[in-house]
């Protein structure tokens, strides 16, 4: 059996910045298990811009931003097979990929890099009601067909949902000559980063409709109709307040779930919250030497913070080898208290991070101006201060090494608006 020092399962914008990042840190025997035909993962169908600003300081495009991983991971002695797809992961850290040269393998490694990224949400996931006619694509699956098959997948559009891919693709749709009769939003707020509400939606005259859904596909062989209608306060149609849009295409953007049936199967524990993962501050699972970094482990909006996350990761995978398990210690867990839906990491070790942890999370609401509290029981520990915060604009906070040592138990990150 083949064995290496580092497995990364998936060969995205995580995959590559972890495996880059172990290279960096010591380690010379990484593979990288890819099962597409190219590395890069979802990036490669990302033609638009705006990537690279926190990481490059420079604005690039999808493929752009890969290439410049790729190129990196070119220029090392990692290991990297496409087209391979991981069939299991063991607690012991042995592999089983299959591919069409090797047919079904089994390698070990010292340590494992969960970077398996994540899927779209289906009709099915979210039980639209209709007629199962064709035109009816999530919108990742159209940006696929568009900007690497080269194929048009309808002419008069609505979308449901305002993640950033179907804000993105309302735009990309309104460039390829379509017209984008609307985006229509369940919840009272939009679920995309506001630069892509102005830039996609704002600037090509495309109306969102907060607070309504579709209630009904009409249509026999292709999509003729669908009727949208708003919602009230539980999320349920208001009855006369339908209205018909005639259309041959229906995008799907509502929502997306990582790829974890590796991780479930593997045994490591997981957050329902953020359907990863259960992470220490180096991005360690529950399993010694299993790591989890990118959108496996929590859905990010910017690829720049995949690759700072998914950076960790392997420079933590790369000490675990070469310095051994991390002895038991002190450690802190962190809850979400207050507007707060989730955090990550969940665990810090406190005497691990003596350089201060970063902590990730998310609000479930829109917020004002507003203040982030950190607390250890019933003691203030840090506060930080926001102009606004909304669901789809992830945040950060940095919390120092001193202020760990201070908490005891557990620390709750808890958000809410206060006085201009």
């Amino acid at each position: 059996m083949t064995e290496y020092e580092l497995i990364v399962a998936g060969g995205g914008p995580a995959g590559l910045a972890a495996a880059l990042s172990a290279w960096e840190n010591g380690l010379r025997r990484i593979l990288i298990l890819e099962r597409d035909n190219a590395l890069g993962g979802i990036l490669n169908q990302c033609v638009h811009n705006g990537f690279g600003l926190h990481r490059f300081k420079e604005e690039l495009t999808g493929p752009e931003y890969a290439g410049r991983y790729i190129g990196m991971v070119a220029n090392t002695e990692i290991q990297v097979k496409t087209d391979a797809m991981v069939l299991s992961v063991a607690p012991d850290k042995t592999v089983r990929y299959v591919c069409p040269d090797e047919g079904c393998q089994t390698v070990r490694a010292r340590a494992v890099v969960l970077a398996m990224g994540c899927r779209e949400r289906t009709r099915g996931a979210i039980s639209v009601p209709g007629a199962r006619c064709s035109g009816i694509f999530t919108a990742g699956a159209a940006q696929r067909f568009i900007n690497i098959e080269g194929q048009m997948v309808g002419r008069r559009v609505v979308v449901l949902g305002s993640g950033d891919i179907g804000l993105i693709m309302a735009r990309r749709m309104t460039l390829e000559g379509a017209e984008v009769l609307a985006c229509v939003e369940l919840m009272p707020y939009s679920g995309g980063l506001n630069r892509n509400i102005v830039q996609c939606l704002q600037d090509y005259n495309i109306p969102l409709y907060l607070s309504h859904t579709v209630t009904d596909i009409i249509g026999t062989d292709r999509l003729e109709q669908v009727v949208v209608a708003q919602v009230d306060g539980h999320r349920c149609p208001i009855p006369g307040t339908e209205r018909v849009f005639d259309c041959d295409t229906l995008l799907l953007s509502v929502g997306l779930l990582p790829e974890n049936e590796l991780t479930r199967a593997l045994g490591a524990e997981m957050d329902p919250r953020t359907s990863g993962a259960v992470v220490y501050e180096n991005m360690e699972t529950s399993v010694s030497g299993v790591f989890a970094c990118g959108n496996v482990l929590q859905v990010h909006d910017l690829v720049d913070f995949v690759s700072g996350e998914s950076s960790r990761a392997g420079k933590a995978a790369a000490e675990y080898v070469l310095r051994g398990e991390i002895s038991s210690c002190r450690t802190l867990t962190v809850e979400a208290g207050e507007a707060v839906t989730y955090t990550v990491p969940q665990r810090i070790r406190a005497e691990r991070a003596e350089q201060g942890a970063e902590i990730f999370f998310r609000v479930n609401r829109v917020l004002g101006k507003s203040a982030i509290t950190v607390r250890s029981g019933d003691r203030p520990l840090a506060q930080f201060r926001r102009d606004h915060m909304a669901p789809g604009e992830m945040e950060r906070i940095l919390l120092p090494g001193k202020l760990l040592a201070r908490a005891e138990g557990s620390i709750t990150v808890s958000a809410g608006e206060v006085e201009a």
